[in-house]
């Protein structure tokens, strides 16, 4: 199998720049999911983002978690654990409104940290996005726009800790799922593995790489681009030693977002007789995966298509 793709993106600045924009086409036509190295966020801030985050969990989960594994029995289990989970998380929400003040146990310089943080993670998200659009034939801020909605995207960073696992073959640090929105920007440990993605029907390892920003594809791009941009299978396993760190940011549609395929995409698919995806409002298809996340993504996109005929759809200007 080729290497899982890993982009530079400060070969866009110079004579590299054409093959840098291919590979990023082949990674999201083909793999749905890139690492990206020399990407503009400071090694610094990522370091000190690190040790904060695994400080704030020493200090103020680790044994919250252990005592919940204790009471439910799991370092014991001798069955396969199909409906949990081995993470610890919390969520911080940016966009449209920050929670980052409200959330318990974080202290003020982590606050700050992770504000500082989310700002720069924005920026990366939106300059991707137009790279995409220039990969697919798109004015500059079409997809900014499509996911914009009437008060602006959803942005947020779900703070996991993957603790070790006595029993790593019964239970997974997280089920394998498709991601339900847009684009999502990872901040992973660079000691601990464990992120694995789906392709060509075997899983293959996401490498942990220092200062590196792992990227993926949501279901929203899939319909967007009509199939031509894949999101894709991937889980995490659970380690018996160390304990993963992972930030996954997600750049999603705002909840009243119209996602539906880009109409000249839909006419160069037409003529290969393929399929059009549905047109749907962003929080309903949210509402739907809630209760079918660990599931294919495929019967979540017919029942949009069984819905579609209420979706009205305004056309999307970058002017």
């Amino acid at each position: 199998m080729e290497n899982f793709p890993i982009i530079n993106l400060e070969k866009l600045n110079g004579a590299e720049r054409s093959n840098t924009m291919e590979m990023i086409k082949d990674a999201c036509e083909n793999w749905g999911f890139f690492e990206l190295v020399n990407h503009g966020i400071p090694h610094e801030v990522m370091d000190t983002v690190e040790k904060m985050t695994k400080g704030h969990y020493k200090k103020c989960i680790e044994q919250r978690f252990k005592e919940l594994v204790a009471s439910k029995g799991l370092e014991a289990v001798q069955a396969e654990v199909t409906d949990l989970d081995w993470e610890s998380t919390f969520f911080l929400r940016h966009l449209p409104v920050s929670n980052i003040s409200e959330v318990s146990d974080l202290d003020d310089e982590y606050r700050e940290v992770m504000r500082d943080f989310a700002k720069r993670l924005e920026k990366l998200d939106e300059e991707l996005l137009d790279l995409l659009c220039e990969n697919l034939g798109l004015e500059k801020g079409y997809l900014k726009k499509a996911f914009y909605g009437s008060k602006g995207p959803n942005f947020g960073t779900k703070v996991s800790n993957y603790p070790p696992c006595p029993k790593p073959d019964l239970i997974k640090g997280l089920r394998a799922h498709t991601d339900a929105g847009g684009i999502i920007l990872l901040f992973q440990d660079d000691k601990v593995s464990g992120l694995q993605l789906l392709k060509d029907g075997q899983w293959v390892d996401v490498p942990p790489m220092r200062h590196s920003i792992v990227v993926n594809l949501g279901d929203q791009l899939e319909v967007i681009t009509n199939g031509k941009y894949k999101s894709v299978m991937h889980r995490v396993i659970a380690q018996i030693d160390g304990t993963r760190m992972s930030l996954a940011s997600f750049y999603n549609p705002g909840n009243d977002a119209v996602i539906y395929p880009v109409p000249t995409l839909v006419e160069k698919e037409a003529e290969e007789s393929k399929q059009v995806y549905p047109k749907f409002v962003f929080d309903d298809y949210m509402k739907l995966y809630v209760g079918l996340k660990f599931q294919p993504k495929e019967p979540r996109f017919e029942a949009m298509k069984a819905m579609e005929s209420d979706v009205k759809v305004d056309p999307i200007s970058s002017a």
